[in-house]
């Protein structure tokens, strides 16, 4: 199998039955062409970043920008939205593994976010195989048999599809333009765009995106730019394409309002993230002395930074005439164990009940077993309206609220042992190809590497990252537990019938990215460039 590739164009990996189908000299030509036009204002963006954190690391703290006061002042709106995307009650989110995107599609969720960024690991088979799967999920002629024999096939009524490319901290390493790596995020875009836009169109709903990671509306806009040139490249009229925005970092709290303005004819609205949300405070802050988080189960929604955050974002979504769409529930269910998976279901219901209340218009699962109790408690609130735009959040939030940092406490060996324990059994499997990892009862992806291994390094280096024993927490008493976890999580995986030949390297990374004297920013960097 050969390819035939547009001028300046290489790609160094091998060709799996139907990648041919999709990698296409027309697709690839939009990949190069968005590439050529907007790879100098990533690298741009990525430079920014860089120098914003120096300015923080030496006391620079954020605040809303002088410079757009003028947009969160006026009166605008984003543009009318499609009728699919009027009902987003319940949200389910999954990797594009073909079985799974079957099994989200048949789940009775509104709407179905699948995934090429932190619940899928990016090698080469996985980022191409996904596109081929979405393909034939759009053209209703996906299936998949299991191994016991039993068939996969769509329903008649499916959920709404959105599609999560990666951020725009990833390369595509595989594909090089005039030399250079292409943007992961472009070419997961261009890809499924190219191919599926008119499709799904012609289908009644589509193209509709989520869009991570992002920390400024500068970021926003290039993703607003690509989409009108992609737009114009393929034919479709401006406005078609539609893009939530994953507010999950705090820099981009300061931006909501401004993200949505860049976005304006393509918004769908906002999403409330939560495990890297976390991680990107104590990225963001790492240097400040006087911030050290507790034990990751003790930071829920309703801490008072968290809780801040979330009123603002439907605050600033219904201000807009945007959707404001709630988080993930980790939880899943949990067989054989009926009090512990009663505790899970009654987390879950907790969990919506109150976003339906503070007025989000949906929220995520992680699991279809959990689809009809998150659907229960957003109908209690909504009743038959398929949303509550109208509902607007009274009150004034900003700086002092969301860097409000608590609580402190506790921090316990229990906890210490938690985050390698996770963090080493989440980067075995990412390794060995799954992004999406059930770990004791939660549905876990990269956000929640990055917080284990995010937590341990400020617990090391805060002053404050002291035990409720007492016990200051070092390198030392890490590098010590570490091969106590490592032997808990290989006893567990061999339980399940899975090879742990990649976890030693799990262990080996997560140590290195806990204990370096600097804060790597993101963990899936490294270890991209040690997979395929």
């Amino acid at each position: 199998m050969s390819l035939d590739l547009p001028q300046g164009m290489q790609i160094n990996a091998p060709l799996h039955p139907r990648f041919d189908q999709i990698l296409t000299r027309e697709a690839l030509e939009l990949v190069a062409k968005l590439h050529r036009a907007f790879e100098p204002r990533r690298q741009e963006l990525l430079a920014a970043r860089v120098a914003r954190q120096a300015r923080i690391d030496a006391g620079e703290l954020p605040d809303f920008l002088p410079e757009t006061k003028a947009i969160r002042e006026g009166d605008w709106k984003v543009a009318p939205l499609p009728k699919a995307l009027e009902c987003r009650r319940v949200e389910i989110t999954g990797p594009v593994e073909r079985k799974m995107i079957i099994n989200a599609f048949n789940s009775g969720a509104d709407s179905y976010m699948t995934d090429f960024e932190d619940s899928n690991s990016p090698n080469w088979y996985n980022q191409i195989q996904g596109q081929v799967n979405l393909y034939d999920a759009i053209r209703r002629q996906i299936d998949f048999v299991a191994e016991n024999g039993k068939e996969y096939k769509l329903a008649d009524k499916i959920a709404t599809l959105q599609v999560r490319p990666r951020g725009w901290h990833l390369d595509e390493k595989h594909v090089l333009v005039d030399g250079q790596r292409v943007s992961g995020g472009i070419f997961d875009f261009a890809l499924f765009l190219f191919h599926n836009a008119k499709e799904q169109i012609a289908r009644g709903a589509g193209p509709f995106f989520y869009l991570p990671k992002m920390e400024s509306h500068l970021e926003a806009r290039l993703w607003n730019d690509i989409f009108v040139m992609a737009q114009d490249h393929i034919g479709l009229p401006q406005g078609t394409i539609k893009a939530t925005v994953l507010v999950e970092t705090i820099l981009a709290t300061f931006e909501m309002e401004e993200i949505l303005y860049e976005l304006r004819n393509h918004s769908a609205g906002l999403n409330a993230g939560r495990w890297d949300y976390i991680f990107s405070c104590i990225k963001k802050f790492k240097k400040n002395k006087d911030f050290c988080l507790a034990n990751r189960g003790a930071i829920t929604m309703e801490v008072p930074f968290m809780r801040s955050y979330a009123l603002a974002l439907v605050q600033a979504c219904h201000k807009r005439g945007a959707p404001a769409m709630g988080g993930m529930s980790a939880l899943i269910p949990i067989k054989n164990d009926p009090a512990a998976n009663d505790k899970a279901l009654a987390g879950i219901r907790h969990d919506k009940t109150r976003d339906a209340n503070d007025g989000y218009d949906g929220g995520w699962v992680a699991h279809p077993g959990l689809v009809s109790i998150a659907m229960e408690e957003f109908v209690k609130v909504l009743g038959d309206r398929p949303n509550q735009w109208d509902k607007q959040v009274s009150g004034s939030f900003g700086p002092k609220d969301w860097m409000n940092f608590q609580p402190e406490q506790p921090i316990t060996e229990v906890g210490v042992r938690n985050n390698i324990n996770v963090g080493i059994h989440y980067l075995g499997s990412w390794l060995a190809g799954n992004g999406c990892v059930p770990i004791h009862n939660l549905m876990e992806d990269a956000a929640t590497a990055e917080i284990s291994r995010s937590q341990i390094w400020q617990w090391v280096v805060s002053p404050k990252g002291v035990l409720d024993d007492g016990r200051k927490v070092t390198a030392d008493m890490v590098r010590a537990l570490i091969p106590e976890e490592l032997a808990k999580v290989k006893a567990t995986v061999t339980a399940q019938g899975e090879d742990t030949a990649t976890y030693d390297q799990a262990a080996k990374i997560f140590e290195e990215m806990s204990l370096s004297d600097d804060f790597p920013e993101f963990l899936t960097l490294p270890l991209y460039e040690a997979m395929d």
